[in-house]
């Protein structure tokens, strides 16, 4: 796990315990929703055959593909505990390598530079686990100090897989340089989880596990392969604002 998400759970553990000691602040009225930045890591599974060919060919493994992350999620209520959520999530890595098996005619390393990007956007549905929050009026209202909170999404997925430098064509052992790259849109579904604790008034610090399910074509650069595996775990944390 990268150093700022530690940081931010440690920061969220630190905060969970004078939350439930404060004086309860409350509000004027019921807040409309929520709007919530987070960062954190993307844990790529990998589990297609375009990552293990060229993870045999090359200097790379599937700790390459993890990319750092940054996401914003907006979420209204709906009814009691159920709120709709729609979110935009964006990662990127990029790794340089080289042919672990062959060299060029002067001995010198054949490299390349290997990059994955993914844009999610989708929408869902978001339950609280505990009320988040009472009303003690009609004019007034107290969150929560603590809110759990599970949910589901389903949407559209942007990647772009691409490599650029030096190859070695098979055929005849002789090297050239290219660029080969797919991108394109794919359905996405994710499932997630997570927790937030008040900080101060109408803002939480947040931490959250979002599973994610794609799976896209690959362009006519990469023929022969099959449906590239753009499956992983992604681990957040940030700020949760009530509006």
């Amino acid at each position: 796990m990268s150093r700022p998400v530690l940081l931010a759970l440690v920061l969220l553990a630190a905060l969970s315990a004078p939350a439930h000691a404060q004086a309860p602040d409350f509000l004027f009225g019921k807040p409309n929703g929520t709007v919530a930045v987070h960062t954190g890591r993307f844990f790529a599974r990998g589990g297609s055959d375009v990552f293990s060919y060229v993870q045999s060919q090359l200097t790379l493994d599937n700790n390459d593909f993890h990319a750092p992350l940054f996401g914003v999620d907006v979420d209204m209520p709906v009814k009691g505990r159920l709120s709709a959520i729609a979110g935009f999530e964006f990662s990127r890595s990029s790794a340089d390598s080289e042919y672990r098996d062959f060299v060029d005619n002067d001995r010198l390393p054949i490299t390349q530079s290997t990059q994955m990007q993914e844009v999610n956007l989708s929408y869902g549905i978001k339950l609280a686990l505990t009320p988040p929050g009472r009303e003690i009026s009609a004019h007034a209202w107290i969150p929560a100090a603590v809110t759990p909170y599970v949910g589901a999404m389903g949407g559209a997925l942007w990647y772009k897989f691409n490599q650029s430098g030096d190859f070695v064509n098979f055929d005849d052992l002789s090297v050239f340089r290219d660029t080969v790259d797919s991108r394109g849109w794919t359905p996405s579904a994710s499932f997630f989880g997570g927790v937030d604790v008040k900080a101060w008034k109408r803002v939480y610090v947040n931490a959250e596990a979002r599973y994610l399910w794609s799976r896209a074509t690959l362009d006519r650069s990469f023929s022969g392969f099959d449906a590239i595996d753009l499956t992983g775990m992604k681990v957040t944390a940030g700020l949760r604002y009530m509006f």
